[in-house]
């Protein structure tokens, strides 16, 4: 959720790595969108999808769309379906 931070123990607890953010210029390469319009739908083959705990607070949620200035309104089931998910983790903390 938008207002969820990382919680670097959480994250190092579920994914065996520290988190660290993709380079400004690398993430398009490697997710197939632009920073600021990265989104769970239509990413590069291999790129692995995760939920954060923190979105299920919501009935519907607003991800990017693929462009820095669009969005898309989805539920939580519609978000499970069309972002082809990998699992719900937990690795946020929230203000």
């Amino acid at each position: 959720a938008g207002e969820a931070r990382t919680d670097n123990h959480k994250y190092k607890a579920t994914f065996h790595k520290k988190a660290k953010m993709i380079p400004f210029d690398q993430v398009e390469d490697y997710i197939g969108h632009a920073p600021g319009g990265v989104c769970p739908f239509a990413v590069k083959p291999g790129v692995k999808v995760y939920l954060d705990e923190s979105l299920k607070r919501h009935t519907e949620v607003y991800p990017a769309a693929g462009s820095s200035n669009s969005a898309v309104r989805l539920t939580i089931p519609a978000l499970e379906k069309y972002s082809d998910y990998t699992a719900w983790v937990d690795v946020t903390k929230t203000a």
